[in-house]
């Protein structure tokens, strides 16, 4: 039926009825922006504030073994945890220890054992899975980067972009670091990689190839952490990277922005930083700075200062890459507070939250990937969408996937399967690479009975094919 004009009436909304209403999560945060009382940590009773804000002071305290954690930590440390932790030390861990006081001081002393700092950096036996502490499929080099070195220490993994991994060192050691086949020292367990180049002969090498390599635009300088560089050695190389004609964007890595904010707050670091930060401008490149936040207790002032210079030279972005550890940030909760008090405190951009990688011994820490779906669903809505951190699957030979871009999924099993849209170099002539589907594979514990089932009877065939004489 035809309507006339006279019949027109403007529709009409009544206001009122949208209220704030009570949600899973609460804002604004309750957890404080604070330095922490480093003085309630019995080894730095009577340290000065001059003193903690010391980058010198920092390294040279650093713990690096757990007699030291002791001295440190006095009675906060009981013997139990203490037993624990040893015994990981000799039986599991696949990174040494290696804390400086400014993490120390961010953990919560009133239940050090359930602590989420503790938890990722000062492991216990007790901690990790009892049947499966690594998953069969778990490896040193879980991600397969030296396979894709183009020369030692630079890994070309896809099309547009480079890993520069300029050093094996960091001024903290998390316990489930992906890169534990290279990064920091022996462990009772492990033999680590150790570059074979000289250094110089390596960083040069880097360059000649990006230089004869137009196709990379971006390059990660990565390790090892960056703080372990001396500034005027870091300042030099970039300089030459950034010359590159090729070389449009540059990520600088470094968890010490949050582990050791006070070297980045030293007068000649920031001069370097800033000379680096000017010569990017003058060649028309974008630098940002990513650094490693686990938990949102590690969010402090000293950590907001740092970045605050950073950002006041002109670096684009300071973003954070963490890690989804059981225990320390896999509650929608957990998260969300954690990304608020980067983005509302620190101005660090929350970026992706990586699946632990499957590294040996890392199966206590890690979620399947139905679990980080359900997690990546539950935050949605909360923070602006420019920052609301993407959850990613790291998958052998394929690279960064979104964690719901599974093209298969066997949940019984816990096995994944992926698919990638690019070639790298080591499968260039291989005309399968795209159509072919790459396995990941869930924690064994999270699985139902029947898929546990399958992977002991894997384990007992392989480990029978061990015993069979050749």
């Amino acid at each position: 039926m035809e309507t006339t004009p006279q019949d027109r009436t403007r529709p009409r909304h009544e206001a009122g009825h949208a209220h704030a209403a009570e949600q899973p999560f609460t804002y604004p945060l309750t957890r404080q922006y604070a330095e922490p009382d480093w003085t309630r940590i019995p080894g730095y009773r009577e340290v000065t504030k001059q003193e903690w804000e010391s980058a010198q002071w920092q390294r040279a305290h650093t713990v690096k073994n757990l007699n030291e954690l002791k001295r440190a930590l006095g009675e906060l440390l009981d013997d139990e945890l203490y037993a624990d932790i040893e015994r990981d030390q000799r039986e599991r861990a696949t990174m040494s220890m290696l804390l400086p006081p400014q993490m120390l001081n961010t953990m919560d002393f009133a239940d050090l054992r359930a602590d989420p700092v503790r938890r990722y950096m000062a492991p216990a036996f007790s901690d990790r899975a009892t049947e499966f502490p690594s998953h069969p499929m778990a490896s040193r080099d879980s991600l397969h980067e030296a396979d894709m070195w183009a020369v030692e220490g630079l890994t070309h993994r896809y099309p547009t972009k480079v890993l520069a991994e300029l050093i094996p060192t960091c001024p903290q050691y998390c316990g489930h670091c992906t890169r534990m086949d290279l990064v920091g020292n022996d462990t009772e367990q492990f033999l680590k990689y150790k570059f074979e180049a000289k250094q110089n002969e390596r960083w040069d090498a880097m360059l000649d190839y990006l230089r004869r390599t137009p196709s990379v635009r971006d390059v990660v300088v990565s390790g090892g952490d960056m703080a372990n560089v001396p500034i005027k050695r870091l300042q030099e190389w970039l300089f030459q990277l950034l010359d590159i004609e090729n070389v449009r964007d540059v990520r600088i890595a470094t968890k010490g922005l949050m582990g050791i904010p006070q070297h980045f707050l030293q007068d000649d670091v920031l001069a370097g930083y800033e000379a680096i930060a000017e010569r990017a401008h003058q060649r028309g490149v974008e630098v940002a700075i990513h650094t490693h936040v686990n938990a949102a207790q590690q969010v402090t002032p000293l950590v907001g200062n740092a970045v605050r210079k950073l950002l006041d030279m002109g670096y684009r972005d300071v973003r954070n890459q963490g890690v989804l550890l059981r225990g320390v940030n896999t509650t929608p909760n957990q998260v969300l507070e954690l990304c608020f008090m980067l983005l509302d405190h620190a101005k660090v951009m929350p970026y992706y939250f990586y699946m632990c990688d499957m590294i040996p011994n890392s199966e206590h820490w890690r979620l399947s990937v139905w679990e980080a779906q359900e997690l990546q669903f539950a935050i949605m809505g909360y923070l602006p969408g420019f920052a609301t951190p993407r959850f990613v699957c790291d998958v052998p030979f394929v690279g960064k996937r979104w964690v719901h871009m599974v093209s298969g999924y066997d949940r019984t099993k816990g096995i994944s399967h992926w698919r990638k849209n690019y070639r790298t170099g080591i499968e260039h002539d291989d005309p399968e690479a795209l159509q072919r589907e790459y396995a990941y594979y869930d924690p064994i514990y999270t699985l139902p009975e029947e898929g546990q089932a399958y992977w002991r009877e894997f384990l007992a065939r392989e480990r029978g094919l061990e015993l069979t004489p050749v």
